[in-house]
């Protein structure tokens, strides 16, 4: 068995450790479990002991880390259950179905709590768009995105892409799901003893074997041989999943839920056991299967979608039983609880694995010494050179790039108002908002991370991600409440990957604390490399807030004669900005510097200022800083602006586009009526907060007074720099 260990990639310490475990040598089928619920994609051996530092509780937290999906409360007895999980390694190597299965397993980890999912958001990351392979992996992750999602019936409302020469390789896919759900229906993975555990859904096929092994090792060059390992779905079996669990849990049938997805049989029984302190017994002969001639191995491994483990009430067995086949789907009693406190697995009769749920569930964990990569250090240190560029020409390309050009080409392939919650719909708001029928309350939500800032300063990026993320959820009004984060990151077996892991968490804990705002869930992908070369490391931060919905802000200058104001600093820095790499092609310096204290204090400002009525629109300066910022502002409406922007005479050029483009958080545009300016100056002098009026709305162009003569753009003509490259891509003619 020690050879058949090495061949499948356990590592020699680890075989050593599981006989010890054991107490004898394992057999094929058990070395084959160990193997799954021991990669990093399951057991988080590397990340684990570094995730403990993070904020998990909160005033609104009902369940935390450790769960199918986090829920947080927001009123009336309703709550919200949310997670983001990665898909990455397969989307990679099958870009629709990788992506299809990765929305399905996010919807079904949401349903398992006993919530109703609500919306999607996806974050993602992709090489240079001009790469061939790059719109390949785009195309085909945004239509698989697009088919399951919408054939569901789960509108997707949001999200978050990247293009950076990092991501060539290792393309990343991030789902997040949001599911609401009433206090009393929260469900857990959990079971009491004696029970009989269901199987309901999808039949058990080949597909997604080994997914979960997959996903924690590098990928290779050839990846044909990875094929076997990405899922299908069918998201119109999932649908009659969902309604059929749901219907299940609101009729208090069943006492725990649980997804299968990474690793299958394996890891949905045996944590479920793990967690409930007790065994569980599973006749593999019982499994309902969709292929001939399936081993054990393949059944207890197999990641085929749109399936879920259910432990019904005492005597509600025939109930539950009932509902699925009303649906017209599998529902069978496989397994059961047991006092031994072992995962026992039979087939044909006979008993061909038994191991302590204890040994499978809690992994040997790796504390590692870290140590940053120098490059990454000259390149942060590194003076940048002096820039000088005609403004008037820099805004448009600016728009224009990638990482700024408009996000409509994907969204508006999504059904994101099915279910007619939605409120706030893409491209009009920083965050979405979805409202709880019946009430005042809505929930707004946004993921985000920015690549070029995390790659030079680990830490510092992860707290601009959470930053960023609640800022856009406080810019339309809501608190924020919790957040769910997906670590993706390249091996941590190098020092410089563990370096990059450890500065990722620790940024997300000091932000965590500074803002209030705990972690209730999340994901860890790591391995993201290829050929020596990892991923930067990507915190895709995902918050939820709450909000009452009849005082909501939204993005876009609506009414002429409104004045424009600037909350924050009227200042911005070029170190890992977007258009220092526009202009030189460099991604260098020292990425904004963040005050945590103040940030809060801006976004509970702007809260205040929605709460009172006194604006309705705001957007936060992110890329491009404050003129892409007030060229975003004319897009929702076509309406124009004149501001005045205040540069020093002395200062070189590179100071002015500084001023223009240079970026920094803590900032935010936002207007109101001029009978409301004074309420609104005073409230933010008794703050203590800097701001300054710019200008004022109007007009169809976009007018920049500066000491330096006055810069013009038609709003046509930004509108259409900025909608251009990815409806060039996505509509067939690149």
């Amino acid at each position: 068995m020690e050879t058949l260990a090495q061949e499948i990639g356990i590592p020699e310490e680890e075989y050593r450790e599981i006989t010890q475990r054991l107490g004898r040598e394992p057999n094929r089928v058990e070395l084959f479990l160990f193997k799954v619920m021991w990669s990093e994609h399951c057991a988080y051996k590397n990340s684990r002991p570094l995730l403990k530092q993070l904020p998990k509780e909160g005033e609104a937290v009902l369940q935390g880390p450790g769960e199918n999906a986090g829920v947080v409360r927001i009123g009336e007895g309703w709550a919200v259950a949310f997670k983001i999980e990665s898909h990455n390694h397969p989307s990679a190597v099958e870009p629709f179905q990788g992506a299809a299965t990765g929305v399905g397993g996010i919807i079904r980890d949401i349903m398992s709590m006993g919530a109703r999912p609500i919306a999607l958001l996806d974050s993602l990351r992709f090489g240079p768009l001009g790469d061939a392979r790059s719109r390949y992996l785009l195309k085909g992750v945004v239509s698989g995105i697009a088919h399951y999602g919408n054939a569901i019936g789960v509108p997707t409302v949001g999200g978050d892409l990247y293009f950076h020469e990092g991501y060539r390789e290792n393309p990343l896919v991030n789902a997040m799901c949001l599911g609401l759900l009433r206090e009393e229906h929260l469900r857990r993975s959990q079971a009491s003893l004696g029970r009989p555990i269901y199987y309901a859904g999808a039949k058990t096929g080949r597909d997604g074997i080994g997914g979960a092994a997959f996903a924690s090792r590098e990928l290779s060059e050839d990846k044909e041989e990875d094929r076997p390992a990405v899922q299908v779905g069918d998201p119109f079996l999932g649908k009659l999943l969902m309604e059929a669990t749901l219907e299940a849990i609101e009729k208090d049938l069943v006492e725990g839920v649980q997804d299968m997805g990474a690793a299958g049989l394996t890891s949905s029984l045996s944590e479920l056991a793990f967690k409930s302190g007790l065994g569980v017994e599973l006749d593999l002969d019982r499994v309902p299967t969709r292929e001939r001639n399936m081993g054990p191995i393949e059944l207890l491994l197999s990641e085929s979608q749109e399936r879920m483990v259910l432990v019904p009430k005492e005597g509600r067995e025939r109930e539950l039983e009932e509902v699925f086949r009303k649906w017209g789907l599998d529902c069978v009693p496989v397994a059961r609880t047991i006092p031994e406190r072992v995962f026992r697995v039979l087939f044909r009769g006979e008993v061909v694995a038994e191991v302590p749920t204890e040994a499978l569930a809690e992994a040997p964990t790796y504390v590692r010494i870290g140590r940053e990569d120098p490059e990454i250090r000259r390149l942060r240190e590194m003076p940048l050179p002096p820039l000088a560029a005609n403004p008037q020409e820099i805004l448009p390309q600016l728009l224009a790039s990638p990482n700024l050009a408009s996000r409509e080409a994907i969204y508006e392939r999504y059904d994101h108002q099915v279910g007619t919650r939605t409120t706030l719909v893409p491209g009009k708001g920083d965050a979405a908002v979805l409202w709880v029928k019946g009430t005042h309350l809505g929930i707004a939500t946004k993921v985000d991370q920015n690549p070029r800032y995390s790659r030079l300063h680990p830490r510092l990026g992860a707290m601009h991600a959470l930053a960023e993320a609640c800022r856009n959820v406080s810019v339309v009004g809501a608190k924020p409440l919790a957040y769910t984060d997906g670590l993706n990151l390249g091996s941590p077996e190098t020092p410089e990957g563990y370096f990059e892991l450890q500065e990722t968490l620790a940024g997300l804990r000091e932000a965590s604390e500074a803002l209030g705002v705990p972690v209730v869930s999340g994901n860890v992908s790591l391995y993201n490399e290829s050929g020596g070369r990892r991923i930067p490391p990507t915190a895709m931060v995902g918050v939820v807030g709450v909000l009452d919905i009849r005082r909501r802000a939204e993005m876009g200058f609506r009414r002429p004669g409104e004045v424009i104001l600037l909350l924050g600093e009227e200042k911005g820095e070029l170190g890992g900005s977007e258009v220092l790499y526009l202009l030189s092609g460099l991604e260098a310096g020292h990425p904004p510097r963040l005050d945590l204290e103040q940030e809060k204090r801006v976004q509970e400002a702007i809260r205040e200022l929605i709460a009172l009525g006194l604006t309705r629109t705001a957007h936060d300066l992110a890329e491009g800083g404050l003129l892409a910022a007030l060229a975003e502002m004319t897009f929702p409406y076509g309406l124009g602006a004149t501001v005045e922007v205040r540069t020093r005479g002395s200062e070189p050029p590179s100071g002015h586009l500084a001023l223009l483009f240079g970026e920094a958080p803590s900032r935010i545009l936002f207007t109101v009526d001029k009978e409301h300016l004074k309420e609104t100056t005073f409230r933010l002098e008794e703050m203590g907060l800097p701001y300054r009026v710019l200008g004022e709305t109007g007009g169809h162009t976009l007018t920049v007074l500066t000491p330096d003569g006055v810069l013009e753009w038609e709003v046509e003509e930004l509108l259409a720099a900025w909608k251009r490259p990815l409806r060039e891509v996505l509509d067939g003619q690149a």
